[in-house]
């Protein structure tokens, strides 16, 4: 029965005018993100483009109304709640996370990912925790430990809610890991022969058996999320998800190929506001 829905999606790719990233190869971060927006309002004219925030959530009315219910009491509070507390605990030195992050550590979630030039590589914000805790004698997080990492940057996330999305795409080497991000984003992988372009692209708005698939435009805005109740996902950790769907072999959280993803996925969302942490189902 899976496989049977998975090729009704699959043939319903054949008659849509964007193929998987061939038109826009070359284009720059922002003209990438103009031209999905477009393909999305031609395909949807009645939702606004500010409410993909919300995922798939925007193709239901019924569905985010529930959302909204749920998230004047939250399940998972005394969650963010952990992530709080060991956000303001000292590290051995007596200094806290907002001494060594810039603005202390408010409204700085939406820069990241960013791409440090010194470093040569793309920096996400589990990256610069972590940094901030090497540097003052602490030992680093394992960025898949949802019980430290995941509860730490869930609450930090909330310093910056209703940022505006400013991932920013300069020079040749930033430029390469945007393009390598992009390129898989768009590579076909795994058994099932899909990519990510496939179900957030493509089949964004369509249901694959009883649930909506979200678009890609604001995509990256609300994460970490908590789903069913207090069951922590990061970014990264559905991207894994995601690979394994699909039969394929996951990157490793943290490594360079889901950091260029995230980079690349971010950069989509620019200039849309933040919403940390939510509910999804």
């Amino acid at each position: 029965m899976k496989q049977k829905i998975i090729m009704k999606l699959l043939a319903g790719m054949a008659g849509l005018g964007i193929a998987l990233g061939a038109a826009s190869v070359h284009a720059s971060p922002e003209k990438d993100r103009q031209e999905l927006i477009k393909y999305y309002m031609n395909k949807y004219p009645d939702v606004k483009v500010e409410d993909y925030v919300y995922g798939a959530l925007a193709f239901d009315a019924d569905s985010k109304a529930q959302y909204d219910a749920i998230m004047e009491f939250p399940p998972y509070d005394s969650e963010i709640d952990k992530g709080r507390k060991m956000w303001e605990t000292p590290f051995k030195n007596g200094k806290t996370y907002a001494n060594c992050l810039p603005n202390g550590g408010k409204h700085i979630a939406g820069n990241y990912p960013l791409f440090d030039e010194a470093k040569g590589k793309v920096v996400t914000l589990h990256d610069a925790i972590n940094d901030c805790r090497t540097a003052n004698g602490e030992e680093a997080f394992k960025v898949d430990d949802m019980k430290t990492m995941g509860l730490l940057t869930a609450y930090m996330r909330t310093l910056s809610d209703g940022m505006m999305m400013n991932i920013k795409v300069e020079g040749p080497k930033a430029m390469a890991a945007y393009e390598d991000g992009k390129k898989t984003f768009f590579s076909r992988k795994g058994q099932l022969n899909f990519a990510c372009a496939t179900c957030h692209v493509q089949n964004a708005g369509n249901h694959l058996r009883s649930e909506l698939i979200s678009p890609v435009i604001g995509h990256a805005v609300h994460w970490p999320v908590f789903r069913g109740g207090d069951n922590l996902f990061t970014l990264q950790r559905r991207y894994q998800g995601c690979f394994k769907q699909v039969r394929a072999v996951p990157p490793p959280q943290g490594g360079t190929t889901l950091n260029n993803l995230e980079y690349f996925h971010s950069a989509l969302s620019n200039g849309l506001p933040l919403k940390a942490s939510v509910f999804r189902k």
